[in-house]
């Protein structure tokens, strides 16, 4: 411990966003590596895969990196996980905490804009948004907690549902679907910051609301491009209409298109890897707008159903996979809902 240390909040756990981002760093990382007792180059790397930069030999550490540094140490230590592991749930985590803390604050900010007058200063609204982050910062550490340990019950139970029939835990049979707005590049040139914000965050919740009521799972978000796994390719193809008939529906968004594949993936790090992932890609560059097209298996479980009705359209060159001949998906006329309806 150093002299200067009572600068620091004796509970560093319990400060605010504002006063974490406010708190006098002490310690250099060599310092930090010391205190948890690990080599310097491995404190680095961890602190690197949590997605923050090197800071050489400037003191840019507090308390509460020493403590968190110590706590991944000690599990390591102890044999639950080796070091490898470590760094690779270490990546997953700052990876997915940097995109919500993003997300976080520019949610807030934005509704600082929307609430205070546009003739403040910026410095006056800066402080209005972290006041409303520290607000609401207690409440969403609680439900981070709580909506971590329920998806991680749900992962959990997905691979004893697996267990019993693959040898690879990590692999499974699963629709993949693509979803990609039409000619966004284009928009994106011609509109202003605040109308782009609102097509990508419409379209986004459209596919996460979907894909999410019927038991399926948003892989990744691009901005113009939504990849998710369904296990049901009946209720796969749904979704794909489904957000067709809103996106596509709305005037105010662009066109949509969406490829779905069937057939093996495995999971890594957070992501899926395989044909089908690479077939759904593919197959939205033959979609027309506002249209689902799949491959022949999606085809052969949705083929029958009630409901829909599939069209093979002519054979074409997909790159990566050589000449395919797609599938054209959608419903009955008869059966076709109102964009509105859930």
């Amino acid at each position: 411990m150093t002299e200067q240390q009572p600068a620091e909040r004796a509970d560093p756990e319990a400060a605010s966003p504002t006063e974490r981002r406010e708190a006098v760093p002490l310690r250099t990382s060599a310092e930090v590596a010391a205190e948890a007792g690990v080599p310097v180059d491995r404190a680095r790397r961890l602190w690197r895969a949590l997605g923050f930069p090197d800071t050489g030999d400037a003191p840019a550490f507090t308390e509460a990196d020493v403590e968190a540094l110590t706590l991944v140490v000690q599990t390591v230590a102890d044999g639950a996980i080796d070091f490898e592991t470590t760094v690779r749930l270490t990546r997953a985590v700052g990876s997915s905490m940097a995109r919500l803390a993003d997300w976080q604050v520019s949610t807030l900010t934005e509704r600082i804009e929307a609430t205070e007058p546009g003739s403040l200063h910026p410095d006056i609204r800066l402080s209005s948004a972290l006041r409303l982050v520290d607000q609401v910062g207690p409440a969403f550490e609680k439900l981070l907690v709580y909506v971590w340990r329920r998806h991680l019950a749900a992962a959990v139970g997905r691979i004893e549902a697996l267990s019993a029939a693959e040898e690879d835990l990590r692999a499974a049979d699963l629709t993949v679907g693509f979803a990609d707005l039409v000619d966004f590049t284009a928009m994106s040139n011609d509109i202003d910051d605040e109308r782009l914000a609102h097509v990508v965050e419409s379209f986004e919740a459209c596919c996460t609301d979907a894909v999410s009521g019927v038991g399926g799972r948003i892989i990744k978000t691009l901005g113009d491009s939504v990849l998710f796994v369904i296990d049901d390719p009946v209720a796969a193809v749904e979704v794909a209409l489904r957000v067709v008939e809103v996106i596509g529906g709305d005037e105010t968004l662009p066109d949509v298109r969406v490829g779905l594949a069937s057939g093996s993936v495995i999971f890594r790090l957070g992501d899926v890897f395989g044909p089908p992932v690479n077939l759904a890609s593919r197959l939205t560059g033959v979609a027309r707008r506002n249209r689902v097209i799949c491959d022949a298996a999606t085809q052969q479980a949705v083929q029958g159903q009630v409901g829909y009705e599939t069209r093979a359209l002519p054979p074409r060159s997909v790159r990566g996979f050589g000449v395919l001949e797609p599938v054209a998906v959608r419903r009955t006329w008869a059966d076709q809902p109102s964009p509105e309806q859930p």
